[in-house]
């Protein structure tokens, strides 16, 4: 397991995403219509506010308050409150409130693809980076074959390489939106 992700210009964030499950499952919930930073610094921010990144806690919680407090967590306070809300339910109903669980216990690459898409939020493109963050920073085997051939936070380990992926990521869809 890595100690640090460096997907925030946060010490504190980068590893609180990098050594806890769930913190990793919620900056990929919030990885939407915001930049990667925002999005990654959130766990961290929901932590500082609610004291906790515990499945059972999130699920049982009225999270809204926690997302608007200013500065908001996003974007989209009220939907992305429910969406992590949705997520930490998933996660205490589905794996006992442990996230890790998600990928620790798929057999192969088919089974761990099902486990991710269906996670609250989770369509394909999330499915695709979250597996090729586990295969590249923290060797899981099963998600190997489901690793994209573009750029994705998979290939994101220094703050440069944030940078570089944030470019590449830009030219992507620009050269996608040609099509």
């Amino acid at each position: 397991m890595p100690d640090h992700l460096y997907f925030t210009d946060s010490d504190e964030a980068n590893a609180l995403i990098a050594t806890d499950p769930m913190a990793l499952l919620v900056g990929f919930a919030l990885d939407q219509q915001v930049s990667v930073q925002k999005a990654f610094s959130g766990p961290l921010a929901i932590r500082e506010r609610l004291g906790t990144l515990d499945a059972e806690k999130l699920a049982s919680a009225d999270l809204e308050p926690v997302f608007r407090a200013k500065p908001a967590i996003h974007r989209f306070p009220g939907s992305m409150a429910r969406r992590v809300h949705d997520l930490a339910i998933h996660v205490r109903d589905n794996y006992g409130g442990r996230a890790e669980r998600v990928w620790g216990e798929a057999g192969d690459a088919t089974e761990l693809r099902a486990n991710i898409a269906a996670l609250p939020g989770f369509g394909e493109m999330k499915v695709k980076s979250l597996a090729a963050v586990l295969a590249h920073r923290y060797d899981i085997a099963a998600a190997r074959a489901l690793v994209p051939p573009h750029p994705t936070l998979g290939d994101v380990d220094s703050p440069q390489a944030l940078i570089d992926y944030q470019s590449a990521k830009r030219a992507h869809k620009a050269q996608w939106s040609k099509i």
